[in-house]
């Protein structure tokens, strides 16, 4: 490879279709919008999301697409209408890119910008790369300060907002309530560490893994059910006097863990849905028609990030808690089979090191 080449190229993650991918030579972004960045990446990560996209869950996402939405780095050039941000500034990319003049950026919903939203790693190429392109970079991405921990930067780029927002915020947690969150991956322990924010009773989480509950309740979990002998809504409900939860959260994308969730919610609860779901969910109606039941669906905005960042520089959140491995770049296919085969290996979230 000469030195042009070089320039021009960089080694990136890339999708070929459900269950396919390579870490391979791919060209090097550059700058297609006036308000576009380039970031030479530093540190990202493997999210339950691009494992949903490898099994064909997500079909919008096409064959050839560099994964990733998470990450940090250091800008290596920027649009002429950027003017947050310069050459050589580190930043934390946010997986949600948003123009903030649309009807629903306006709104707060970033997550449905009419031409950014959820596109990293989706629709446009993405953070598992030694290089990306970020959209609308002066509201996208959020400077970070020499000496800032980089591993937990790159848990707020996605888990920590996504975990907060879609479960803990939708979910109307509040002090003294009780919770479940079904699931206890990294999105579900990054709703079990944000739910504490807001001070709720109890906690319960339900997994099928043992190890993932041990860690649950490290981080603050009051009661554990491990749900794989199929009685979990029964211990649950002796647990709550047969009343059930003020909120319950689903953390998989799964058909039966949300169907749980139906039928541990307690009457005037809320049901949370954070999970990707690709295939069909039954809600049976026939049973909650009656119950004041309210059911939120989302999207993580990541409106939440200005002040998920404050609470990490003044240590009332531990992001970090959160990872378990870490890999370089090079061998990120590696840090897939790792985080693949999270029963085999207790792996949470991974960190990789460009």
């Amino acid at each position: 490879m000469n030195a042009i080449t070089k320039l021009s190229t960089m080694m990136a993650l890339v999708y070929h279709g459900p269950g396919q991918k390579t870490y391979q030579v791919h060209a090097k972004p550059t700058l297609g919008s006036p308000t576009d960045a380039i970031v030479k990446i530093t540190k990202t990560t493997i999210c339950g999301t691009d494992l949903h996209i490898l099994r064909g869950d997500l079909p919008g996402c096409e064959s050839g697409r560099i994964l990733g939405h998470e990450g940090v780095g250091v800008i290596d050039s920027v649009g002429p209408a950027v003017s947050a941000f310069k050459v050589g500034d580190r930043v934390l990319i946010s997986c949600i890119s948003a123009c903030s003049k649309c009807e629903y950026c306006r709104k707060g919903m970033f997550s449905h910008c009419t031409t950014g939203g959820w596109i990293l790693g989706n629709t446009i190429d993405g953070t598992q790369a030694e290089f990306v392109r970020t959209p609308y970079a002066d509201t996208s991405l959020y400077p970070i300060a020499m000496g800032d921990d980089e591993d937990a930067l790159v848990m707020l780029s996605d888990i920590l907002p996504t975990g907060f927002e879609c479960g803990v915020l939708n979910g109307k947690v509040q002090p003294g309530n009780s919770v479940a969150i079904v699931g206890s991956g990294p999105i579900g322990l990054a709703a079990l560490l944000t739910a504490q924010l807001y001070s709720p009773g109890e906690i319960i989480m339900i997994d099928l893994d043992d190890n993932r509950l041990d860690v649950a309740k490290r981080f603050g979990a009051t009661q554990t059910i491990n749900s794989s002998n199929g009685n979990a809504v029964e211990v649950l409900m002796k647990l709550t006097n047969n009343r059930g939860v003020d909120t319950a959260i689903e953390a998989v994308g799964v058909a039966a863990m949300f169907e749980l969730c139906a039928q541990i919610v307690a009457p005037g609860g809320v049901i949370a849905n954070i999970g990707v779901h690709g295939t069909k969910v039954d809600l049976h109606l026939e049973k909650l028609w009656d119950r004041n039941i309210s059911i939120t669906t989302r999207l993580v905005d990541t409106a939440s990030t200005p002040m998920l960042l404050k609470l990490l520089k003044a240590k009332k959140i531990d992001p970090k808690l959160l990872i378990t491995h870490r890999f370089k770049l090079a061998d990120i296919v590696e840090a897939y089979e790792t985080f693949c085969n999270a029963a085999k290996t207790k792996s949470l979230k991974v960190i990789l090191e460009a």
